[in-house]
């Protein structure tokens, strides 16, 4: 009997001269996921769009990344800017560490800048609609990309006895958790979270309104973040004992719900 979900022994792969990291091939395989499945939703509305999700998303794409390197970086300074750290090191993404709010934020106004100017050209739908498509496709970018904080051995959760338990080896565990050896696989949570919650506004969300997908996604997803956030133990900065990304998620959660009832207004 698996007594528990094993750690990987390798994060990387060596091919010849080159290198590829299982982290870094995780983001690519999601993003590719979520322009296929954004290219084939948003088509249904402007059935004369071609490319168009991919041209956006040459530019939303890297614009993304860079905000999610930005938000992880300027949340978490110690390691880079601290006592021991390598302001090098900001630049290491395949060793991970993107935030997805600053990466969802980025990335929607780089999408957004680059829609505009392809809506120059041609007739395109309003891009409240652009997102609503694009939603299911990035959530399941994120359910493939938290298979890289596997890979990595990171962002696991408190110790936990249980089958679905990830074994973490020694060098890995947190100050004052050595004596444990399987913990919470947060990573495993959150990817079903956002499977589940694509599968679900693929379902239903022909009858939402738009930009209503879009804000769900933001205030659902954010919901199964703090729940998340709340069991993981990797170092991060708390406000009123509560981690930064709790904060966050409320807010973003709150925002969501806000947002979702003004554009049902709209429709009514």
């Amino acid at each position: 009997m698996i007594r528990a979900i094993p750690s990987p022994t390798v994060s990387s792969l060596e091919l010849g001269p080159f290198t590829f990291h299982l982290y870094a091939l995780c983001i690519i395989t999601g993003i590719a996921i979520a322009i296929w499945l954004g290219d084939k939703r948003f088509r249904s509305h402007a059935p004369d769009s071609k490319s168009v999700v991919s041209e956006v998303a040459i530019t939303a794409v890297p614009v993304g990344i860079i905000g999610g390197r930005i938000y992880h970086v300027i949340t978490s300074p110690d390691a880079y800017f601290g006592s021991g750290g390598n302001p090098v090191d900001a630049f290491k993404i395949w060793e991970g560490g993107l935030g997805i709010w600053g990466a969802i934020s980025l990335g929607v106004l780089g999408a957004w800048l680059r829609y505009r100017q392809l809506g120059k050209r041609m007739q395109l739908p309003n891009f409240a609609l652009f997102l609503d498509a694009l939603a299911p496709g990035i959530l399941f970018a994120q359910a493939m990309g938290r298979f890289g904080n596997w890979f990595n051995i990171e962002l696991f959760g408190k110790p936990l006895i249980a089958p679905w338990a990830l074994e973490v080896p020694a060098q890995y565990r947190p100050t004052g958790y050595s004596a444990f050896e399987t913990f919470h696989p947060t990573f495993l949570y959150e990817s079903l979270w956002c499977a589940i919650l694509a599968f679900v506004l693929i379902k239903f969300g022909k009858r939402l309104a738009p930009g209503q997908i879009f804000s769900l996604y933001v205030m659902v997803y954010s919901i199964g973040r703090l729940a998340i956030e709340s069991i993981r133990i990797d170092s991060a900065h708390t406000i009123a004992g509560l981690r930064l990304n709790i904060w966050v998620s409320l807010i973003v959660v709150i925002a969501g719900a806000v947002t979702l009832r003004a554009q049902s207004r709209k429709v009514h």
